[in-house]
């Protein structure tokens, strides 16, 4: 496929997606960029004054009036590329008035790092099964790469992941900029199920942080971690893979200390007493980590795994359990 054919469509309103047509438009590579989102005003708004006013608002949008749609069929339809950067709890309620045909001989790339709760699937598996798309014209987004300092221009790093390394090279020559290096690999499951899982650890250091925890513990437990991210990830999907590469500890790492981490947030306002709904409330955006840590919970157990971490954010999510004891229930199995 000849750059100059490339048609893409970004699918999402939110930070991510909108950092994602940043780093599109920052390309030089030749394309034609279309953009979906749901809020209209927001659409009014990009195509008026050339920002979306609720994510990233500094950065400046160039994209065609004609190209912002809210006609999810309309966007997709015109272009044969489609990046989907909606949270996975959303997803079969985006894309339900698509059918699989439409998508037939398009990439379908995924900027999702969650698992889509009503059928545990990662965003891979669900669009084989459920679109019926070759693993060949699926591709994974991986970080470690924060879309806030991707809007400040800020040296990024991005891993593209498909099991067809010309697809993999493809994206990565699209979404390559000054400020944004990438990498390729052909571990899209490893890639996906690290992308969830570091959302759930990030959780846990929150919520660490949150009951008073300093930093010599958070050391002890992301090391924990990425041990315990290596153990689920050789069981679920058994190839060779280092998981010391940036796309698995790299992601882990940014995802669990950064200040700008929404998942580290979300486990320190749980941590301070605040309930699921009033943290996502507060936050106006989705801590992919909620909704992952049930399904990593039910995976677990499917495959007789013992992940000591994400059973206690799950205990203190779903079950209700006091994060101050589950946290010094958690540092007695550390080391």
């Amino acid at each position: 496929m000849e750059l100059k054919e490339n048609k893409i469509a970004v699918i999402g309103g939110g930070s991510w997606a909108t950092a994602i047509v940043k780093m599109l438009m920052d390309n030089r590579e030749s394309k034609d960029l279309y953009w979906w989102m749901r809020n209209e005003d927001a659409i009014n708004s990009i195509i008026e004054e050339g920002r979306n006013p609720n994510y990233l608002s500094a950065v400046q949008v160039d994209i065609e009036p004609n190209n912002i749609s809210k006609d999810i069929n309309h966007i997709i339809s015109q272009v044969n590329i489609v990046i989907l950067c909606v949270p996975a709890a959303f997803l079969i309620d985006t894309l339900k008035n698509i059918k699989a045909e439409e998508l037939n001989d398009k990439i379908i790339i995924s900027a999702i790092k969650g698992i889509v709760p009503e059928t545990n699937q990662i965003i891979g598996e669900f669009l084989q099964v459920q679109y019926r798309i070759p693993i060949s014209n699926i591709a994974v987004i991986s970080g470690p790469c924060h879309a806030e300092e991707v809007s400040q221009k800020k040296l990024s790093y991005l891993t593209l992941a498909s099991q067809a390394p010309e697809v993999a090279n493809l994206i990565a020559s699209l979404l390559t900029t000054n400020y944004i290096k990438t990498t390729i690999s052909d571990d899209i499951y490893g890639v996906e199920y690290a992308a969830v899982l570091k959302n759930i650890y990030a959780i846990a250091s929150g919520i660490c942080h949150g009951v008073g925890f300093g930093d010599n513990f958070q050391a002890v437990l992301i090391s924990n971690a990425i041990r315990e991210m290596a153990s689920f990830v050789k069981v679920v999907h058994p190839i060779d893979r280092d998981i010391k590469e940036s796309a698995y500890l790299g992601d882990l790492l940014v995802t669990a200390y950064s200040q700008f981490s929404r998942n580290r947030t979300f486990g320190n306002m749980i941590a301070k007493g605040y309930t699921v709904r009033s943290a996502q409330l507060e936050m106006n955006m989705i801590a992919e980590g909620y909704y992952a840590s049930k399904c990593i919970h039910q995976i677990a157990k499917r495959f007789e795994l013992d992940l000591p971490i994400c059973r206690a954010v799950y205990a203190i999510l779903y079950e209700k359990h006091s994060p101050v004891v589950e946290v010094q229930l958690l540092a007695e199995l550390l080391n």
